[in-house]
């Protein structure tokens, strides 16, 4: 990712398709292990349709769909930091020079956390068996539109939480682990939805606390 950063003038199209390009690199890496289930569950009745000859389609066809949405999610991503660069918020290693600005991201996210939008969405990703069951669509172009769709789920469920790395750092790596980490864990562990309303409790006293630290500071 380091040969990816701009330099700290004005950027120019190169520029804005490097970060663009880095964006969709991580958002695969930190999305796809989370798809796992859904993806798997895919590809299971895919191959029994196969082995019973009947007509099916490769897991990929789905899989381009869902990853389709976050690349389209890495477009905003970079569309947004070159807003922020431009203003001049943003450092060489890529995380917000304002606390206002970085309480606000984390308090936004920590907020969402707790929205009926989030819970509707994490409640879907939790469930392929459910998507599987009121989502099927035949053919290449339905497995295109079913992984568009499970794509626009997670990204419901999750687009927030990459607000996070504007505070912590575009190109902090362990950052980009922690968040991939928890989208795993709010998916998958039992009590995940225990993880993700407890963690926006925290994302808001964090985002509290890094806004009103420089105002303690000068009294």
């Amino acid at each position: 990712m380091a040969a990816a950063m701009p330099r700290m003038q004005s950027w120019a199209i190169r520029d804005v398709g490097l970060i663009f390009l880095m964006w969709t690199v991580m958002m695969i890496a930190m999305m796809t292990p989370s798809a796992a289930p859904m993806i798997l569950m895919f590809a299971s009745v895919q191959r029994r349709r196969r082995e019973g000859r009947s007509p099916y389609v490769s897991t990929g066809v789905f899989l381009s769909g869902y990853l389709l949405v976050w690349a389209f999610f890495s477009a905003l991503a970079a569309l947004a930091q070159w807003g922020l660069h431009s203003a001049a918020l943003l450092s060489p290693m890529m995380m917000t020079t304002s606390a206002a600005l970085g309480g606000a991201l984390l308090a936004g996210a920590g907020i969402f956390q707790w929205t009926p939008l989030k819970q509707a969405c994490l409640t879907r990703c939790r469930s392929p068996f459910d998507f599987i069951m009121t989502e099927w669509r035949e053919g290449t172009g339905g497995a295109v539109a079913m992984g568009l769709r499970h794509g626009l789920i997670c990204a419901g469920c999750c687009w927030m939480l990459m607000a996070i790395l504007f505070v912590a750092g575009v190109m902090n790596l362990v950052w980009v682990a922690v968040i991939a980490a928890f989208v795993f864990a709010e998916k998958l562990l039992p009590r995940g939805r225990w993880v993700s309303r407890h963690s926006g409790a925290a994302l808001v006293v964090w985002g509290a606390w890094l806004a009103l630290a420089p105002m303690a500071g000068g009294i």
